[in-house]
């Protein structure tokens, strides 16, 4: 009589807490950049308390990790937050734990800056001496409003040509929103997107061709991911592996290349404001509010939750050099 012998179990092993703040960061459908973020965060509070598990720390250990941040850190108000997010996501999300009330925690001081603003003298200089895509880009930052992010993942279906008007999709806040397309970008954009069109039938042709959908739609509308509205309006030079799927697809293009080519051309124009990419958006709505905007509408082509966000520009045009005239000029 033959002996069964019992198959040894199967035992897994228990995933390293990064691994599930990743996974279950992934099913929330959080992107590449905060995964990443929070998991940096929570591996610098870990090695700040001794390498110790966050199951044995408590809203001490947060308040002083945080504190630390502050005091030692000297980290920006932004950034404190933003560890704090990542230290709620933890706690909350993965460990299942309510933390208490955060007690003499010592807050990051907000500088109170107003926003860096450029003349449409200044705005015409400096996208001037851009050329290509990244020229592009800028004239959507300037003439749309968009952040940085925003113009860099917009895709094919979220421009409106009929209507001259772009849809931000999943903006701050997790929120859509509609501004307008300048008319005066509209042939150079069309062009634009011709010459990525013909990219994207060549990458098909060649066995690729797919982007990444967000919130699962890839499995929802199988081969959506080939089809053109779904593509980048700012595809990347070249193909390359997806660090959750091992896809080798084409992403949009990184947000450096046109930072440092707006650097490039501050220092060119000889612009000696502190001026970024950033800097371009706030121009947009300096300028609309110049010129008579509503500041009810403003808000809303920003996406901003609050009008007291928006209001922030009303005080750039009541400095003085904008918006109020010397007393030696009037007399003259």
């Amino acid at each position: 009589m033959a002996v069964v012998v019992p198959a040894p179990a199967v035992t897994h092993k228990p995933k390293k807490l990064l691994e599930q703040v990743r996974d279950l960061m992934r099913v929330r459908h959080y992107s590449v950049r905060t995964e990443n973020t929070y998991c940096d965060w929570i591996e610098r509070f870990i090695r700040f308390h001794g390498k110790r598990h966050p199951n044995e720390l408590r809203e001490r250990e947060v308040g002083a990790f945080l504190t630390y941040l502050a005091r030692e850190g000297n980290v920006a108000a932004s950034t404190q937050n933003q560890a704090l997010s990542a230290l709620l996501f933890l706690y909350r999300e993965v460990l299942e734990q309510e933390l208490g009330l955060l007690e003499g925690v010592e807050r990051a001081k907000k500088p109170s800056r107003l926003p860096v603003v450029l003349t449409k003298r200044e705005v015409s200089a400096l996208v001037a001496r851009m050329n290509g895509t990244t020229k592009l880009m800028a004239g959507l930052l300037y003439g749309s409003g968009l952040r940085l992010m925003e113009c860099v993942r917009l895709r094919v279906k979220d421009i409106d040509f009929g209507y001259a008007q772009i849809t931000v999709r999943d903006g701050k806040g997790a929120k859509d929103r509609v501004t307008m397309l300048p008319v005066s970008m509209a042939a150079a954009l069309e062009r634009h997107l011709q010459r990525v069109k013909l990219q994207h039938e060549q990458d098909v042709e060649d066995g690729f061709g797919d982007v990444y959908l967000p919130n699962a739609l890839e499995r929802k509308y199988r081969g959506a991911s080939r089809e053109w509205q779904w593509q980048w309006v700012f595809p990347s030079s070249r193909i390359s592996v997806d660090p959750r799927s091992e896809n080798q697809r084409r992403h949009h293009v990184d947000e450096s290349l046109l930072q440092q080519a707006v650097k490039k051309a501050v220092r060119a124009v000889g612009i000696t404001k502190a001026a970024s990419c950033h800097t371009l958006r706030h121009s947009f709505a300096t300028h609309l509010l110049e010129t008579g905007s509503d500041i009810r509408t403003v808000q809303s082509l920003l996406g901003h939750k609050d009008v007291a966000t928006t209001m922030i520009y009303t005080h750039v045009l009541n400095t003085p050099g904008i918006g109020v005239r010397s007393p030696l000029d009037v007399q003259a």
